[in-house]
């Protein structure tokens, strides 16, 4: 039997399989209490693996953790939510602490090998998994095989910089299209920091037709007023507790300023990853997290068309861009997946 762990910012999971990953026999999650850092979440592992350790012949544990790590030395780098972890050697405290040996991957790239072989990207030779949340990730896996496992970082897409002028590290795919950069674009919007595009008055003002130039922008003035003030009461008047998921619903409803919001993070990723199918000639991306869950019409609609806008025209049509299918437990399955691979590379 093999164990497989996710370890992330907010939530801790585990489960347990025979052979099969994708057929998780028991799992378990708790939530991260970030006060007790990387010690309460070690200690937790401990004492769910001492349960799972009484009721299955564990062999192996593979482990998603949420940020950088050193695989090939079994050390995590450091994590951007959690105290406690940097250069902390987690294969060896497995190996001491539950008796097993110890394979691991950073979140995103067990995602990736959980849907490249289970999920949205079965059947394809080459694979680019993107998730979409609080940031953005990626894994790439080309004929069943994880890309860079041994290398520090390897298909990270939302640290590309999308501009010559974006020098600074911070200036980022992330930092455009994640859940708080819709948030903090749309608060933007809010504050006047952010003016209506010109392309949304032209498109308003040639469909009033004969009216005055001067009616036709007052119109546009009060109705993306009216736009403005639906986001602010849904964050209850307090506009720096906005959340993406709110940006997302008034979209959804309606609400054409959360629309244009939304519409340039899908179409930033769009940039990001028509750079990779040129560069890999990927047949499938696949897209998950949080934001992802916007939804076909105002999320990836606008980020196909994007593609298509900016990738290298020999390649054009001969890639799909699917939403992910494995849901919450996608990192355990490809924990676990990890797992198995290192057992059947063992003498």
């Amino acid at each position: 039997m093999l164990l497989g762990i996710e370890i992330g910012g907010t939530k801790l999971q585990l489960g347990v399989c025979d052979q099969s990953p994708e057929t998780i026999v028991e799992l378990v999650r708790t939530d991260v209490d970030l006060a007790r850092g990387a010690s309460g979440i070690l200690e937790s592992i401990e004492k769910q693996a001492i349960v799972f350790a009484r009721k299955y012949p564990l062999r192996h544990v593979g482990i998603g953790f949420g940020g950088p790590i050193d695989a090939k030395h079994g050390v995590v780098t450091c994590s951007h939510q959690v105290k406690g972890w940097n250069q902390f050697p987690l294969a060896r405290w497995c190996q001491e602490t539950l008796g097993l040996a110890a394979t691991m991957a950073n979140d995103c790239d067990a995602a990736a090998v959980a849907e490249a072989t289970y999920g949205a990207g079965k059947g394809s030779d080459s694979v680019f998994y993107v998730t979409v949340g609080t940031g953005v990730g990626g894994g790439l896996v080309l004929g069943g095989k994880l890309f860079g496992a041994n290398r520090p970082a390897a298909a990270e897409i939302g640290h590309l910089r999308p501009g010559l002028h974006d020098d600074r590290p911070e200036l980022t795919v992330e930092s455009m299209c994640a859940g708080p950069a819709i948030a903090a674009a749309a608060t933007a919007r809010i504050n006047g920091q952010v003016s209506r595009s010109l392309d949304s008055l032209r498109k308003q003002m040639a469909m009033v037709g004969r009216m005055s130039l001067e009616k036709q922008l007052e119109n546009a003035r009060q109705t993306e007023a009216e736009f403005l003030q639906d986001l602010v009461d849904r964050c209850g008047g307090d506009v720096d507790k906005l959340t993406a998921k709110q940006v997302a619903q008034a979209a959804a409803e309606g609400n054409e300023v959360a629309r244009e919001v939304i519409e340039h993070a899908a179409v930033v990723l769009g940039w990001g990853v028509a750079q990779v199918i040129t560069l890999l000639a990927i047949e499938t991306v696949v897209i998950g997290g949080g934001v992802s869950m916007i939804g076909e019409t105002h999320f990836f609609a606008p980020l196909r068309d994007s593609v298509d806008r900016y990738v290298f025209p020999p390649l054009a049509k001969t890639y799909q861009i699917v939403p992910a299918s494995l849901g919450e437990n996608v990192v355990v399955i490809g924990a676990l997946s990890i797992a198995r691979d290192a057992c059947a590379k063992r003498p």
